[in-house]
């Protein structure tokens, strides 16, 4: 484990692992560096990048400076890095993909971004979040109400089934994972408030990323989660789209076939 110092003093945690061109994986809610998954794909890209796997701020074994704002986490890319010698490839998975995302209309240093089903709703018929999700989302938390702020994440947020949730909560050694970074849970609705409104995506908001960008989907996935990745690909001026089974993110992610598409992206000239 190693740590870089964030802008603002957070102390980022991350692992370091392999050789080759920095790669960084930037996680989605809930996840973090020791998620057995994010091990399993940093093990497998290893073989051909220098991967950096960080823990978001708040998160595992990196500390969490107050009040968090957006920027703060862009900053602790930045710092990563700068770390990695000062330009890298990046992969981010849901709401890490939209951390990366406004990371890359910020920043020169990130060379090539791989973007794995960001969780924006562009269609007016997709199911949306309330209007009032951050502001009630970070009420919970405020009141210390991490089983609730849970419960309402995955089933306001993600919409995942009431009953999914409660087979959760009595599987110990998941819930108390999810206990752990529940408090983080703001964040990800931070990173995503204005973008789950069922409203198109912008092309001149995204303009100025000129960066080659592969965009993944999995063809199981729920249609919003389709849409979005379909929507992001066509606004993005240098992308390209992968949409293929086993590539969705919200059941359980399939490593090996993951790592051969990023490899195929990082890997080949453009």
């Amino acid at each position: 484990m190693y740590f870089v110092t964030s802008k603002d003093g957070t102390k980022i945690a991350y692992d370091k692992i392999g050789q080759g061109p920095a790669l960084i994986l930037v996680a989605g809610a809930f996840s973090y560096r020791k998620f057995t998954q994010q091990v399993e794909l940093a093990n497998l890209l290893s073989e051909h990048f220098t991967v950096y796997n960080y823990d978001r701020r708040g998160r595992g074994d990196s500390s969490d400076t107050q009040p968090y704002h957006v920027d703060r986490e862009i900053e602790d890319l930045q710092s990563l890095i700068d770390e990695a010698g000062g330009s890298a490839y990046i992969w981010g998975l849901s709401s890490g993909a939209v951390l990366s995302l406004l990371a890359a209309k910020k920043m020169e240093s990130i060379t090539k971004l791989a973007l794995h089903e960001p969780p924006f709703v562009v269609k007016e018929e997709d199911r949306k979040a309330p209007k009032d999700f951050r502001s009630h989302l970070t009420s919970l938390i405020s009141k210390n109400n991490r089983d609730e702020a849970i419960k309402y994440f995955m089933v306001k947020g993600m919409g995942a089934p009431s009953l999914v949730v409660s087979m959760m909560r009595i599987m110990p050694g998941v819930w108390s994972k999810l206990m752990a970074v529940a408090h983080t849970l703001p964040y990800d609705a931070a990173l995503l408030d204005g973008y789950m409104d069922g409203k198109e995506l912008s092309t001149e908001c995204w303009s100025s990323i000129q960066i080659p960008t592969l965009v993944l989907e999995g063809t199981e996935s729920p249609s919003s989660l389709r849409n979005s990745a379909k929507a992001l690909a066509s606004v993005l001026p240098h992308s390209q789209l992968v949409s293929k089974k086993g590539l969705g993110h919200t059941k359980k992610l399939h490593t090996k076939k993951i790592s051969h598409e990023l490899l195929t992206f990082f890997t080949e000239n453009h």
